[in-house]
């Protein structure tokens, strides 16, 4: 699965939504940068192909980042790909 974050203008969480195809995952990114880059605010209308049910409508100017990631098996839960928190442990 490949995950599209959206990091939104006053917003602490982001709004993720997931691809099956690569190709996929990136017409939808370069879709989002191009709306971003326009100069006018547009509707953007999202679904999720690991969960169907989802969909989120945001306002493009409202998009402060968009983060492409691939997410497999590998990766912890929880964890966003390039990013990491340095917490020290309490021993």
């Amino acid at each position: 699965m490949i995950s599209i974050d959206l990091a939104l203008k006053y917003t602490p969480l982001p709004i993720s939504v997931q691809r099956k195809e690569v190709e996929d995952a990136q017409t939808l990114y370069n879709q989002i940068v191009n709306a971003m880059k326009s100069g006018t605010s547009q509707l953007i209308e999202l679904t999720c192909e690991k969960q169907t049910e989802k969909k989120v409508a945001v306002m493009s100017d409202q998009i402060s980042a968009v983060i492409l990631s691939q997410k497999d098996g590998g990766a912890a839960a929880g964890r966003v790909p390039g990013f990491f928190s340095m917490v020290e442990s309490e021993q």
